[in-house]
């Protein structure tokens, strides 16, 4: 019984220790997605007004340019995912890597070749444990991004997309990321950021009652989408990476607070055995004690006889 009731203190020392850990880190990721969140907000109406410039320009020009003309026979795309550097966030990276292979497998079946490109440690892990191709991935960053890290990343999609297929360029690039809806709701979502697709753009704004500005170009429509071409792509990425980090965060304290109630629960559950250990001991004890004192009796009884 003895060495029964220090197995479970010793389990109780062990869940308790992991049980502060699990706090402190749920403690830490409530702390970073309210900051994340002030990011998202922040971002997104220069991401919706650079898109609003771009569907503009667009409508009020015959320019085909990679920006807004779609290609009329498809052949390669570029994917980029966005993943985690960390774990510990729930299903919050498996889901973007199951929307990013559903994505992939959509665009492969329309006779597409695709590149993917990959920001975070875990989905990197994934796509190598799996052997797949990369063409080029990114880290260390993923918890808090900047902007300078959504230039970084964008760069070789601008270069790709300038390209001609037949040289590696792409016709399309899409964007997989876990868009933020609010503390308890976060989704997986793929997008495609170009061609941006311009129809869908002036609809939205006319549903919402908006009109689109018109403008002069100066020197022509052409040179105005060339230097908003990389301005719209990493404004696009870097509010997919703010909306990725909260998301991660949110999972993170969801996760952990999951984890630190269930440390509680075992605790409790470990307690009550424990105690039950102890009393069992207790009236084992007892009994030895008992036992021994009526053998004694009788001894001295027979020794007096």
């Amino acid at each position: 019984m003895g060495a029964q009731l220090r197995v479970y203190k010793r389990r109780i020392r062990s869940v308790t220790a992991t049980k502060k850990i699990t706090k402190a880190m749920e403690m830490i990721a409530a702390s970073r997605v309210v900051k994340a969140q002030r990011k998202v907000a922040a971002s997104a109406p220069y991401a919706t007004e650079l898109t609003r410039a771009v569907t503009a320009v667009g409508t009020g020009s015959n320019t085909k340019h990679p920006l807004t003309t779609e290609a009329e026979t498809p052949t390669r795309s570029a994917v980029l995912l966005l993943t985690s550097d960390r774990g510990l966030a729930g299903a919050f990276n498996s889901n973007a890597i199951k929307a990013a292979e559903l994505l992939t497998a959509r665009l492969e079946a329309e006779g597409k070749e695709v590149d993917t490109f990959i920001v975070g440690r875990r989905g990197l892990a994934h796509y190598n444990f799996r052997e797949r191709k990369v063409v080029e991935s990114w880290s260390g960053f993923t918890d808090q991004p900047t902007y300078a890290d959504a230039k970084k990343v964008a760069a070789p999609l601008i270069e790709a997309i300038e390209k001609e297929t037949g040289d590696g360029g792409v016709d399309e690039l899409h964007i997989v990321y876990t868009e933020f809806v609010s503390m308890m709701t976060q989704t997986a979502v793929d997008s495609r950021l170009l061609p941006l697709r311009l129809d869908e753009v002036a609809e939205e704004s006319s549903a919402k009652g908006e009109i689109l500005p018109l403008y002069d170009f100066e020197p022509s429509a052409e040179d105005v989408l060339d230097a908003l071409l990389p301005r719209y792509v990493e404004s696009r990425i870097y509010n997919a990476l703010l909306q990725s980090a909260a998301s991660k965060h949110a999972a993170t304290r969801r996760a952990m607070k999951s984890a630190t109630d269930n440390a509680g629960d075992l605790i409790t559950t470990l307690s009550r055995l424990a105690n039950a250990a102890r009393q069992a001991e207790i009236t084992q004890e007892i009994s030895e004690i008992v036992g021994g004192s009526a053998a004694l009796a009788d001894a001295t009884a027979g020794s007096d006889r």
